[in-house]
């Protein structure tokens, strides 16, 4: 396997997962985004339901990532990969990218954000850091390439 059809698995389980915790497992985010305490608060499932949004969005990144792996005609063009490669470490940099200044807070104060350095929140944080230079990284060879 080619370290770029790896990122590609990656990727897609990664955005896969991230569709079933957002989309699917809703109230399982809910617990790890408010704390116990503040769950019986009226906006709760609002943003219970909000974040399936944020799945719907993940969902067709990770299908994407699926379809490359088959290598379709139009893949094999290098400035194609590129494109998407950069794309992907875009869609990696921009959620890990939010989680910083929360973690520069020092995390959950009181009530707001979420512990971005203990639980799922800190998987989340160090994956798509990971997943974030993993896919610059296969850039690297198709930039020399084109």
């Amino acid at each position: 396997m080619r370290f770029s059809d790896f990122v590609l698995l990656l990727n897609a389980l990664w955005f896969g997962g991230a569709f079933i915790q957002f989309s699917i497992a809703q109230r399982n985010t809910l617990k790890i985004l408010v704390p116990r305490e503040e769950r019986g608060n009226p906006i709760a499932p609002t943003l219970s339901a909000s974040v399936a949004f944020l799945g719907g969005i993940n969902l067709p990144i990770g299908l994407l990532s699926l379809y490359l792996l088959a290598r379709p005609p139009f893949f094999q063009a290098i400035d194609a990969q590129l494109a998407l490669f950069l794309f992907f470490a875009a869609c990696h940099f921009s959620q890990f990218a939010y989680n910083l200044p929360v973690l520069m807070r020092g995390g959950r104060v009181g009530v707001a954000y979420w512990p971005v350095l203990k639980g799922p929140m800190l998987r989340i944080f160090v994956i798509d850091a990971t997943l974030f230079v993993a896919n610059l990284a296969a850039v690297l060879p198709l930039a020399s390439r084109s």
